[in-house]
């Protein structure tokens, strides 16, 4: 089969169409031919030298939405012609820029009729990020007041509708060219961070989402109320930071997305509901993998970029 891999760490320029052997699904698992695949930041980082998933040479990939071409001893959830999406178990599962792809059924949930694959493919691991984040993590309720750094980007715009999804009021930051699509969203109230201080701007803020880290995290535990709840996407967190956060009377966590079944059903309910919905800056075919990364790192984007298979 066709892949995107690599040999080296390196710019975009070192991923490269290869052949190699389509995969067989083992023991509660199934094999998935890949219709579309999300392009994600922790693709570009492990490409250039990311800590996870070690040395190449390896194909990168985590989003996937396709169809079940065979199952594997004692799987009962799907069948063969079966149209269904997920993540593949993060970090070490990577694989889905690629023709085929095997991973554990329980990471791939049916994709609902309304969204085509290239919806499907932009969801899994965004999605999920935000809503093992918001959901999971800080528990956001009617009513609460949420914070979204980088609101337009992959997982910030995604964050936006869940958050309103779960009846909260949600305040974004963006560039003041993104705001107009964050209300779109849903957004009660967008920042410009490039001439307003978000932190005077804003107070008594249940939860804080940021994909950021450095300055944008230490400011951000200011902007909480007591026993509100900070989750950041990134680690390289200091005692300083924690100090900080018990003084203040506030949660500080920092989480790493998990293949999960269940936030997948749930993705999936909103997706197939019409409340969650990825926008799509650009798909590019499988042999121009290169290209998307080269766009992603310009960290310019709005929503995400998606890979087409078939």
């Amino acid at each position: 089969m066709r892949a995107m891999g690599q040999d080296v760490h390196g710019g975009p320029e070192v991923v490269k169409e290869i052949e190699v052997p389509r995969p067989t699904p083992g023991v509660s698992e199934i094999l998935v031919a890949v219709h579309a695949a999300g392009v994600n930041p922790t693709d570009w980082k492990h490409r250039a030298g990311g800590a996870f998933v070690g040395e190449p040479p390896y194909v990168l990939g985590w989003d996937v939405s396709g169809v079940v071409e065979a199952v594997g001893f004692g799987v009962t959830l799907f069948k063969p012609g079966d149209e269904v999406f997920g993540m593949l178990p993060y970090p070490y599962g990577r694989g889905s820029h690629a023709e085929y792809v095997t991973a554990p059924t329980r990471s791939f949930v049916p994709k609902p009729p309304s969204l085509d694959h290239i919806q499907a493919g932009a969801l899994p691991l965004a999605a999920l990020t935000a809503w093992q984040a918001l959901v999971d993590t800080a528990d956001v309720r009617p009513g609460q007041r949420v914070l979204i750094h980088a609101a337009a980007g992959g997982v910030g715009h995604l964050a936006v509708q869940i958050a309103k999804a779960r009846g909260a009021y949600v305040i974004g930051t963006a560039s003041a060219g993104k705001h107009a699509f964050l209300r779109e969203l849903g957004a009660d109230e967008v920042i410009d961070y490039r001439s307003v201080d978000f932190a005077e701007a804003v107070s008594d803020v249940d939860v804080v989402l940021d994909p950021l880290a450095g300055e944008t995290r230490t400011r951000s535990l200011d902007v909480l109320r007591k026993g509100g709840t900070l989750v950041s996407l990134l680690g390289g967190g200091t005692p300083e930071e924690a100090e900080k956060a018990a003084e203040l009377g506030v949660r500080l966590e920092v989480l790493l997305v998990e293949a999960d079944h269940a936030g997948m059903r749930a993705i999936a309910d909103l997706a197939g509901s019409g409340r969650l919905r990825a926008h799509i800056e650009a798909t590019f075919p499988l042999a121009r993998a290169a290209e998307a990364h080269t766009l992603g790192e310009t960290g310019r984007t709005t929503g995400k970029i998606v890979l087409t298979v078939r």
